[in-house]
């Protein structure tokens, strides 16, 4: 009978002394962070803290395919690549097709990339090291944060308004960069055409406010539209204080062609930015093992946020 008991003790002991460190090595999640509110909506992102001691950077993973968003899509064993180096990861989740576009999920990044700033204290961070990862449209939201971050707004109600959006580092996947001219010069991805992506109309049904009538009427003129493609490509934006970035793409990619990512970096490249492109022979628009690839983000944003 002592025998069992002790047993019994030297078990519980062992439970004791092994396994809770483990449990309390374990990172943190914080579900269902509000970072802003719209239409009567909460604007939610997913907060990963490293168990280990944090390095006092930041990593916003953009939660988005095809600009749709969801906190079904969150990827917790992605998040953990950069808990794991110390990061604090916001998994951010944007307003999603197909009852928001391209720019409302824009100004959602910007939105969310300001709150992080403002708590930047609270959750032990440097506001001036932020890194932002995402892939196919999030890559695209990425990049917009990359070369198109906003100033703080004067007199804005919204006090998370008083600090700037954007990132200073960006790594993605497979990322559309030019509307205007995809895959080919002039031709335009715009959701309509022959040449439209399938399956993902939604997030190009422009929309602009009547203010008299105080309704949300669509965009239907050709030059219209352009200006917006224009302003939603992060082409358009480059200069020399874009962040630095790195894009793995495919060659084979037959949904965004690897041409995307060739003109961005070209026009990079020409700003004076600190650009890199890993061509991936033969790959399509996603491949098995893209995790492993996650580590050479991590990398990235060792050498360019941990100075």
């Amino acid at each position: 009978m002592y025998c069992r008991i002790f047993r019994a003790i030297g078990f519980a002991m062992f439970l004791l002394l092994f396994l809770s460190p483990m449990a309390i090595s374990q990172d943190v999640r914080i579900r269902d962070v509000i970072y802003g509110r719209k239409f009567g909506l909460s604007m939610t992102m997913d907060i990963f803290k490293p168990a280990g001691k944090p390095n006092h950077a930041a990593v916003v993973f953009v939660v988005s395919g095809g600009w749709f968003s969801s906190v079904d899509s969150i990827r917790p064993i992605w998040c953990k690549v950069f808990t794991d180096r110390g990061y604090t990861v916001f998994a951010v989740v944007h307003g999603s097709n197909p009852k928001f576009t391209i720019p409302d999920a824009i100004d959602d990044l910007h939105l969310a990339t300001r709150y992080i700033r403002s708590k930047a204290k609270e959750f032990a961070i440097d506001p001036g090291k932020i890194g932002i990862i995402g892939g196919s449209a999030g890559g695209h939201l990425s990049l917009m944060m990359g070369v198109a971050g906003k100033p703080p707004v004067a007199g804005s109600k919204n006090p998370v308004e008083a600090f700037p959006s954007g990132a200073n580092a960006v790594a993605c996947f497979f990322p559309p960069t030019d509307f205007l001219n995809w895959g080919e010069k002039g031709v335009e991805q715009l959701g309509r055409g022959k040449q439209g992506i399938p399956n993902i109309v939604a997030p190009f049904d422009f929309v602009l406010l009547n203010q008299k009538k105080n309704q949300f009427e669509p965009v239907e003129d050709p030059e219209a539209r352009r200006a917006i493609g224009r302003a939603i490509s992060p082409m358009t934006h480059v200069t020399k204080k874009s962040a630095p970035t790195l894009i793995i793409h495919g060659d084979a990619d037959k949904l965004v062609s690897i041409q995307q990512a060739e003109v961005f970096v070209e026009k990079m490249k020409a700003a004076g930015v600190v650009v890199e492109l890993d061509t991936r022979k033969g790959a399509a628009h996603g491949w098995l093992g893209m995790e492993k690839d996650l580590e050479k983000f991590a990398d990235w944003f060792d050498k360019h946020l941990l100075k």
